[in-house]
């Protein structure tokens, strides 16, 4: 086995495609509306087609990955994420762009969904919160950084200058894989191609209640972050007057937010199991949702009301994020591929719904983002309830 600490910082990496594909252009999202003079549902869509291709793309990479092995169908997806970021910057208009992120999101799945399948691959169900915490460490540095990167670029070189370092951001990783990333999962004519075996594949996962109920949880708190991610820049740089330049340090610190709580998970595993903490952190989540809804109906409420609730919510990510992950995949070792891509597209659809809803919203307040935020929060709970009555194989014990 490779030295743990390369891998997970290889795994970490390859994570941060979301993030940094996401959040470095959120910045831009304003600007893209006046420089195509197109509608914030027209612009809302380059985001939700990203998520669309993410969401999709994990069950072809994911199968791929089962069969061939991880590493070639991780370089492939790569090599697709550099060229079209490189298009991506190129683009002539809205619905070319939003296209392009569309692909850009099948390219990026790859190492999403590959990362997780290589943690099942190489380490115990036991030590899997553990592992995904130490990922959130690296790709935790995405969404804090990225936004501030995206920003400084839009204005000084224009948005299609973000897209231009993703492009070498893609390079980099795909260089890293080449020469550091090892293969995990040797290919196997057991997995076949072949769309009636594949497709039984994925009804066997999604009649397994267990994996549907935290894969669940898992796609409706991250469904509430990204309605975050695309209503937030509206919310503070429109109506807020925040300048694009400075949007990066509130999203940084809620990014921020998130990394440390995903590091206090491997100190609560101490005393108490993954069930238990994604327990409490999802109400805990729900309460910020309700207190952001509440802020939100509040006339002439500042921004710091809005802010607070909305740095509980994301930094609770950390926790959920690592224990629902763990829980989900904990019994599908020979089919881990297919599971992580599953877990990854209810995940980014999920998203994609999230993004769509704040998009077709009137934004004249942080209304928009208490509704859908609350909406999310609230069928997790839901989610989690059912799952808790459900047998678990080994995760009752403590980590």
């Amino acid at each position: 086995m490779q030295h743990k600490k390369r891998l997970i910082f290889i795994l970490g990496m390859l994570s941060a495609f979301g993030p940094m594909s996401i959040d470095m252009y959120l910045p831009s999202l304003p600007t893209l509306s006046r420089f195509f003079s197109a509608s914030h549902l027209a612009v809302q869509l380059t985001l939700a087609s990203f998520f669309v291709g993410l969401s999709l793309g994990q069950l072809f990479f994911g199968t791929l990955s089962d069969r061939f092995g991880r590493r070639g169908p991780l370089l492939l997806g790569l090599t697709l994420y550099v060229l079209t970021s490189a298009g991506c910057a190129l683009a002539p208009s809205i619905g070319t762009l939003i296209v392009l992120r569309f692909v850009q999101g099948l390219g990026a799945c790859a190492g999403i969904v590959i990362s997780r399948a290589v943690v099942r691959d190489r380490f115990p169900p036991q030590e899997a919160p553990h592992i995904f915490a130490a990922m959130i460490l690296v790709m935790g540095l995405a969404p804090i950084i990225a936004p501030l990167v995206g920003g400084y670029l839009l204005v000084w070189w224009g948005w299609q200058s973000i897209f231009w370092l993703l492009t070498l951001f893609g390079i980099g990783i795909l260089l890293l894989v080449y020469l550091g990333l090892t293969e995990s999962h040797e290919p196997t004519a057991e997995h076949s191609l072949a769309i009636v075996q594949v497709l039984r594949r994925y009804r066997i996962l999604l009649q397994d209640k267990r994996f549907m109920a935290f894969s669940m949880v898992y796609a409706l708190c991250y469904a509430g972050m990204f309605a975050y991610i695309a209503g937030s820049p509206f919310v503070f740089i429109d109506l807020y007057r925040v300048p694009a330049s400075s949007f990066g340090w509130i999203f940084g610190a809620n990014a921020l937010g998130l990394v440390l709580m995903a590091q206090l998970n491997r100190l609560l595993h101490r005393r108490h199991n993954a069930e238990s903490i994604l327990q409490t952190i999802v109400w805990v989540q729900s309460l910020a949702a309700l207190l952001l809804l509440i802020s939100a109906l509040t006339p002439g409420i500042g921004m710091f009301a809005i802010l607070l609730p909305l740095f509980v919510y994301v930094a609770s990510i950390g926790l959920v994020g690592p224990n629902a992950t763990a829980l989900a995949m904990a019994e599908q070792g020979r089919h881990a591929g297919s599971a992580s891509a599953l877990l990854g597209a209810m995940q980014f659809t999920a998203a994609s719904l999230a993004a769509i809803v704040i998009g077709s919203m009137t934004v004249h307040s942080a209304l928009a983002l208490g509704i859908t935020i609350l909406g999310c929060a609230s069928f997790a709970v839901i989610a989690l309830r059912y799952a808790r009555t459900l047998p678990a194989p080994f995760l009752h014990t403590k980590s």
